[in-house]
């Protein structure tokens, strides 16, 4: 795959999603944090899931990045732009791999997608969540994201939050509360305020 950016923050470095990445996804898809994601899936479907998170990049030019600790470089899960055939509208997604939950990191990594992709045009995005997935939900809210009862959905069985636009999130109290929520994770010295998002 050409052309994918590496995008870092503190404590992360995305990167594009390669084949010794598989067995991670695989295990995660297996299992049961990937209930509301459409699994827990077998290895076959797994194995098509995966190979459509690259295909994903050649088709659209934007697709999932890798997560990965910056200081050991093991993958944490994934996280980025997501529309693939049927969904209405350009998605924020991400899932973090079942040890490496209650972190921190998919707040920070996909803080880190969304500025990213506002600054190639994005004009805004949503996020589907199954509606018993409440860390999906309270990580949502935690990113700025509001339930929009009037969005089309992909089969009815899911909710839209909506992202704010970009210029909410430029310089403002928003902004400011994301980035501190994010320092607070990466600093071993402090405990994290509130519930654990991953």
């Amino acid at each position: 795959m050409k052309n994918i950016p590496i995008l870092t923050t503190e404590r992360l470095s995305l990167r594009a999603p390669e084949p010794q990445d598989y067995p991670d996804f695989k295990a995660t898809f297996a299992s049961y944090r990937s209930r509301f994601m459409g699994g827990p899936l077998n290895a076959y479907e797994a194995w098509m899931l995966y190979a459509a998170e690259i295909g994903h990049w050649e088709i659209r030019g934007f697709g999932m990045w890798m997560i990965h600790a910056r200081d050991d470089d093991r993958t944490l899960g994934m996280a980025g732009g997501w529309q693939p055939a049927g969904w209405p509208e350009r998605e924020l997604a991400w899932i973090i791999w079942p040890g490496a939950a209650g972190q921190g990191y998919a707040l920070e990594a996909t803080h880190a997608v969304r500025r990213h992709l506002y600054g190639q045009g994005w004009d805004g995005a949503v996020t589907y969540v199954d509606p018993k997935h409440l860390d999906s939900i309270r990580l949502c809210e935690r990113l700025g994201a509001k339930r929009d009862s009037s969005a089309q959905t992909i089969d009815g069985n899911e909710v839209a939050y909506r992202h704010p636009a970009p210029e909410a999130l430029q310089d403002t109290r928003l902004a400011w509360a994301i980035d501190r929520e994010i320092a607070h994770y990466a600093d071993p010295a402090l405990t994290p305020e509130g519930m654990p998002v991953d």
